[in-house]
C-alpha cells in the first residue's frame, strides 16, 4: 500500500468534514416567527478513522493483496435557541433531550416486561 493512497484518503475525508463542520452549522440561520427571531444552537460529534494495509499470502507467493479504507461518523443534537423578541430582548432557552424521552420510554418498556415476567412466574 502506497503511503500516497493512504494521505489521500485521509486528505479526502478530512475535506468532507471539514465541508460539514462550520458556524453555519452550529450556529443556525435566524427564522422569523411574528416579529420575533430564533437563532437555533446546535452540538456536532463527529469522529473518524482509516487505515490500509498489504500482505502475501505465506502459502502462495503469487497472492498478494493490499486495501485501504476510511470510515466517519457523527450526530447533531439541538442544545437551545436564542430567542430575540419585538422589543430586542434577548434570552437562550435550553433544548430538552430527545435522548432522555427515549430512555424513559425504554425504561417503562422494560419495567412493564418485567412485571409480565415476574407475574407469568408467580401463575405457573
Amino acid at each position: 500500500m502506497e503511503k500516497i493512497e493512504i494521505e489521500n484518503l485521509f486528505k479526502t475525508t478530512l475535506d468532507e468534514v471539514e465541508k460539514v463542520l462550520n458556524t453555519k452549522t452550529v450556529v443556525g440561520q435566524p427564522i422569523e416567527v411574528a416579529g420575533n427571531t430564533i437563532i437555533p444552537l446546535v452540538a456536532i460529534g463527529f469522529g473518524f478513522g482509516g487505515g490500509g494495509g498489504a500482505g502475501k499470502d505465506p502459502k502462495n507467493a503469487a497472492a498478494e493483496g493490499a486495501g485501504a479504507g476510511t470510515g466517519a461518523g457523527g450526530g447533531v443534537k439541538p442544545v437551545a435557541l436564542i430567542i430575540v423578541d419585538k422589543a430586542g430582548n434577548v434570552r437562550v432557552e435550553p433544548v430538552g433531550s430527545a435522548a432522555s424521552i427515549v430512555e424513559n420510554v425504554g425504561e417503562a418498556v422494560a419495567k412493564v416486561m418485567k412485571a409480565k415476567t415476574d407475574a407469568e412466574k408467580s401463575a405457573a
